[in-house]
């Protein structure tokens, strides 16, 4: 199910400055939660495991299962809308995990993405947004009128922008260090810009749901630099330093703000 992966001078040097001791594994399928099985296949290619441990009552009743899952005792990896690449230090030492949807895409893409999981594996960053919620996701959940499986499409999204907040910093100096790198990592806000724009009015027709366009905008915020994407309102709010600094506080406020606006 897993091997472990080469990588290039640029990724490794990323891999020494942010997670030196993280493997990068490709995996032999795609997944979005490992199987217990196949869980404790990479448990086994670890020296310790500490699985996370979520207090249950963060969870409402109507939650996706992926949910009660994490706020199980099983050893529980990835979770919906992780991408091509996920990571877990839920081992010692941490794993980056490259999943074979990516083939086909640009070699120099995917090892973008294997760099950025790197940066953000190397951080204390929680892997699952239920971690960064936590108490406060049932508020999140009450303060807008999305279904549960919406609402888990927009924490997940707020919590991306977070991470992008997070980690863009990083990205910005690879200028010098990386150019490789740094130079997909702007080539993808680009990619992101024609999509941005009407983005607000698509929300208000219904051309596209809320919880979808969150996903698109928040993804901009890790490359929402100087001369990066700007972001449509309401998601403009998010790519701030007062989210950066106040974390899910602040993602529950602008939630309960941005839907009393659009009822």
């Amino acid at each position: 199910m897993f091997s472990e992966r080469t990588l290039n001078e640029e990724v490794a040097a990323v891999r020494e400055a942010h997670a030196p001791d993280a493997v990068v594994l490709d995996t032999a399928r795609n997944f979005e939660t490992l199987d217990p099985a196949v869980a404790e296949q990479l448990g086994l290619r670890a020296d310790a495991i500490s699985p996370l441990e979520y207090d249950p009552t963060w969870v409402p009743a109507d939650a996706p299962e992926v949910l009660h899952r994490l706020a199980g005792d099983e050893f529980t990896v990835g979770a919906p809308g992780d991408g091509g690449v996920t990571w877990t230090h839920q081992t010692d030492p941490a794993f980056v995990l490259v999943k074979p949807r990516l083939e086909g895409s640009p070699a120099s893409f995917i090892r973008f993405l294997v760099a950025a999981a790197l940066v953000e594996a190397g951080t204390d960053l929680p892997e699952h947004f239920l971690g960064f919620f936590g108490e406060t996701y049932p508020d999140l959940a009450a303060a807008t009128p999305l279904s549960p499986a919406d609402t888990y499409q927009l924490a997940n999204a707020l919590y991306e922008a977070y991470v992008g907040l997070t980690t863009r910093e990083t990205f910005t100096e690879w200028a010098g260090d990386h150019p490789s790198l740094h130079e997909q990592w702007v080539d993808a806000g680009d990619r992101l810009r024609p999509r941005l724009d009407g983005l607000s009015r698509e929300v208000a027709t219904s051309e596209t749901s809320f919880a979808e366009a969150a996903e698109l905008a928040c993804a901009a915020v890790r490359h929402a630099s100087e001369d990066g994407p700007t972001l449509p309102t309401p998601f403009a709010a998010l790519n701030t330093t007062a989210y950066r600094h106040h974390g899910p506080e602040y993602a529950v406020e602008w939630a309960e703000k941005t839907f009393e606006k659009l009822d």
